[in-house]
């Protein structure tokens, strides 16, 4: 049978009692193990010792482990840098202005009829690789300004007929001049369409441009059903959209709704003018000293 021990170099170790050979060096102790090997003899009944020194890690010593023949130089590998991928791409807005522009120039002396538009426009991106969307959205901003409704309108369905410019910003521009234009049912088929497509992404700001047209049109039904899937969507109305739906309840009859809404809904602060200066006070305060009055 043989057994083995692990010895530190740090202990000291009668090595004379058992072999001359298991000397080793002050040098060997620091970074090394002894290792004694016990076997018996069963022919002569002694315990033979045999020692063999092996080489502790680096690791363990804490002491860099260099070759005395050959130093290993270390080759660095450059690696390509990783291509970032993204959702989106870039559009070149170079000269964007001036095509915005040109697309005006060229629908401004042109009927009022689908294909003379139509035809135009489609001669403004004939030449292009990619189409302008951002020359489109100027162009629309710009007649918007100028409050060029049936424009507007035409180039929007144009835009949304070439599957470009589905975004919140076009549907907003095309529901202002459906309104503008008296065209609510078009409004409606359009505002229809982006609660079915674009449910959970609608913008408050949307909303309120819904509600407004049906405010301007005196249809407080409307308004009311519209409030109501604001509500399931959980979007939060601003002040102006809280004022128009009161309103609406108001005149259909419903107080009680029309507190509530104003109770969970309405602006906690009210701003009034006292000797001069304008002061904040909040609305339940003054509401109180109101009735207390009367």
């Amino acid at each position: 049978m043989e057994n083995a021990m692990l010895l530190s170099s740090g202990y000291s170790i009668g090595c004379h009692l058992y072999s001359s050979s298991c000397k080793i060096s002050k040098s060997q102790k620091k970074i090394g193990f002894l290792i004694f090997t016990a076997k018996a003899n069963p022919s002569h009944g002694k315990l033979v010792m045999n020692s063999s020194y092996r080489k502790r890690s680096s690791k363990l010593s804490g002491e860099p482990q260099t070759s005395s023949n050959t130093i290993e130089k270390r080759t660095t590998v450059k690696k390509a840098g990783k291509r970032e991928h993204h959702l989106w791409k870039k559009r070149d807005s170079a000269g964007s202005g001036q095509k915005a522009l040109n697309l005006i120039r060229i629908i401004s002396d042109l009927p009022n009829e689908k294909e003379a538009v139509y035809g135009a426009l489609n001669k403004w991106i004939a030449w292009e690789t990619e189409f302008p969307v951002i020359a489109a959205a100027k162009a629309l901003r710009i007649l918007r300004k100028r409050s060029q409704w049936k424009r507007v309108i035409q180039v929007a369905k144009w835009m949304l007929s070439k599957g470009q410019g589905a975004t919140m910003g076009t549907y907003d521009a095309l529901l202002l001049a459906f309104d503008m234009d008296q065209r609510v049912d078009e409004a409606e088929a359009l505002w229809n369409m982006i609660l079915h497509t674009h449910k959970r992404s609608i913008s408050k700001q949307l909303f309120s441009r819904m509600i407004s047209l049906y405010d301007h049109h005196g249809m407080k039904d409307k308004i009311i059903e519209v409030f109501a899937d604001m509500e399931e969507l959980r979007v939060r109305p601003d002040d102006d959209t809280v004022r128009r739906v009161a309103y609406a309840f108001q005149e259909l009859g419903q107080e009680e709704k029309k507190n509530l809404l104003v109770r969970k809904y309405g602006c906690k602060w009210k701003y009034i003018h006292f000797k001069g200066e304008r002061i904040r006070v909040r609305r339940d305060a003054f509401s109180e000293e109101e009735d207390d009055e009367s």
